[in-house]
Order: structure tokens, then C-alpha cells, then sequence
């Protein structure tokens, strides 16, 4: 668990180099992301040596999200006068991504029966 947890952060720490480094407009975990899964794709046995820890770290999530609400508590002075436009956005956000969720989930289901030839495929 421990050389699992060592290599995610790893990544993590490379991605955060590598968009500091080059001013990539993108954040530094998610360039880590992008090469831990570069790496998963190369590798594949490392896949089932991360899976442990990943589940195990997926299972306190919540946890990770406490800075970040700390953060909004601290600042919420400074958006005092954009409650509506942040209270805006984030209901819009949120309805698109239920809504590509729900498409990509339809498409995924019919590509699923499609392939499986099972009931309820149209033709």
C-alpha cells in the first residue's frame, strides 16, 4: 500500500512540475492524472497493485473536499456581491453535467445491447 501510495503521489507531484514548469493552462493533478494513466496504459500490471489504495483513498473523498469548503467560508466576504452569478453558475454547471451524464450513459446502454445482441435493441 505503501509503494501504491508513493507513485500516486508521484504522479501527482510530476503533473504539478510539468504544468509549472511549462505553463500548461491546466492544473498540475490533472497532468498527473494524464500520466499516471499513460502509465496504467503501458503498464498494466501496476493497475491492480493501485487499486487497493485508490479504493481506499476514494473511500474518504469527502474528506478532501474540507479545505475546499474552509476556503469558500474564508473568502465569502469577497464574494458577497456575486452571490447570484456563483449561485447561477453553479446550478447551470450542474444541470449540464446531469445532462451529458444521462447522454453518455443512453449511448454507453445502447452501444452495450448493440454489441451484446440482447433484448430491447433497435434497430
Amino acid at each position: 500500500m505503501l509503494a501504491a501510495l508513493a507513485t500516486l503521489l508521484v504522479f501527482q507531484c510530476l503533473g504539478e512540475g510539468l504544468s509549472y514548469l511549462f505553463h500548461i493552462p491546466v492544473p498540475g493533478p490533472v497532468v498527473g492524472m494524464l500520466l499516471l494513466l499513460g502509465y496504467v496504459a503501458l503498464r498494466p500490471a501496476s493497475a491492480a497493485t493501485l487499486e487497493g489504495t485508490a479504493l481506499e483513498i476514494l473511500k474518504h473523498l469527502s474528506l478532501l473536499f474540507v479545505p475546499a469548503g474552509v476556503g469558500i467560508m474564508v473568502s465569502a466576504s469577497a464574494l458577497r456581491g456575486d452571490v447570484l452569478a456563483v449561485a447561477l453558475s453553479v446550478a447551470i454547471s450542474t444541470a449540464l453535467a446531469i445532462a451529458v451524464t444521462a447522454l453518455v450513459m443512453r449511448a454507453m446502454l445502447r452501444r452495450q445491447r448493440r454489441l451484446s445482441g440482447g433484448p430491447g435493441e433497435r434497430a
